[in-house]
């Protein structure tokens, strides 16, 4: 399950819950879960579209 979360209120994330990366699509959200899940790692074609965010 993608959990969402908002910053600054016009921002919303979708959040890999294996390694913690967010991103601003939840499909690429949902590839990296896969990914890590399934390998124990992160893929570096699918973290390249993460989002830099704020501690929260």
């Amino acid at each position: 399950m993608m959990v969402k979360i908002k910053i600054e209120s016009s921002k919303q994330y979708f959040i890999c819950e294996e390694c913690g990366f967010g991103y601003a699509k939840r499909d690429w959200a949902e590839k990296c879960q896969g990914w890590c899940k399934e390998h124990k790692s992160c893929n570096l074609k699918i973290t390249k579209h993460s989002k830099k965010m704020i501690d929260v």
